[in-house]
């Protein structure tokens, strides 16, 4: 997904990427910037070493999520473990009015500290009674599921959320009388409940949000809600990038 196709239909959430090495090794992930959005990474398998110019660095194990709310302007990079395979997803949010300037801020959180039902992982915001630590931007949730073959489960998003789509990596998902497989899904608008059913081992990420009110203003790395808070993070970008280079 990505804001020009289906993030126009789901946003806040306008880029998807599930990733995955074709072959063991350690290649660099070099360093990029963005502005205006939060970038949500969560590793279901292998390890990446991260650095990023809000000054953090360290490595972040299977199961573990990057939270990069991107404000004004941020640079991040990392480098892939080597000996290991790396798949995960990577998502975009776009910020609202009031987040997509602010100064740029990052969480890392080892596996241990996503909430979790024993089934369901909540990425962002909450599923029932359990609740991700990560700070709520707008009223959404993004869970990562797994399945067995057979099992079924039910999501209804909360009252105020009126887009939802889901994402499948591994097995096959019945749903809304389709079967999806290795592909992404897009609800219609609504807050009515899906009912999902495995065939197989079963892997997926889910999403539902209130919709975003803003257009989609895209830079090369950049979403904002206007072009003029596009040309301040573009700015906020070359700022903090000389920043860094007079670091050393």
């Amino acid at each position: 997904m990505s804001p020009g196709d289906l993030g126009e239909l789901v946003k806040p959430f306008v880029f998807l990427d599930y990733f995955e090495t074709a072959s063991f090794g350690g290649p660099r992930l070099a360093d990029h910037p963005h502005s205006g959005i939060a970038t949500h990474t969560t590793l279901l398998q292998g390890s990446v070493d991260y650095r990023d110019s809000t000054g953090k660095s360290g490595r972040l194990s299977p199961g573990g999520v990057e939270w990069m709310q991107a404000g004004g302007g941020v640079w991040h990079g990392g480098d892939l473990v080597p000996g290991e395979r790396i798949r995960g997803y990577q998502l975009w949010v776009a910020l609202p009015a009031s987040l997509e300037r602010l100064p740029a801020f990052s969480h890392y959180l080892e596996p241990s500290a996503i909430a979790t039902d024993g089934r369901v992982r909540v990425l962002l915001g909450r599923h029932d009674e359990v609740r991700s630590s990560i700070v709520d931007v707008s009223p959404m949730t993004y869970l990562h599921v797994r399945l067995q073959d057979g099992e079924t489960w039910r999501y209804r998003p909360p009252i105020e959320h009126d887009v939802a789509w889901l994402a499948v990596n591994e097995g096959k998902l019945h749903v809304a009388g389709e079967v999806i497989a290795k592909q992404m899904a897009v609800f219609e608008e609504g807050d009515g409940a899906l009912e999902l059913r495995a065939e197989g081992a079963t892997e997926l990420v889910l999403g539902s949000a209130a919709k975003h009110p803003h257009p989609l203003v895209c830079g090369s790395y950049s979403v904002h809600t206007s072009e003029h808070a596009l040309v301040l993070g573009e700015a906020g970008i070359r700022k903090v990038a000389a920043q860094v280079r007079a670091k050393g």
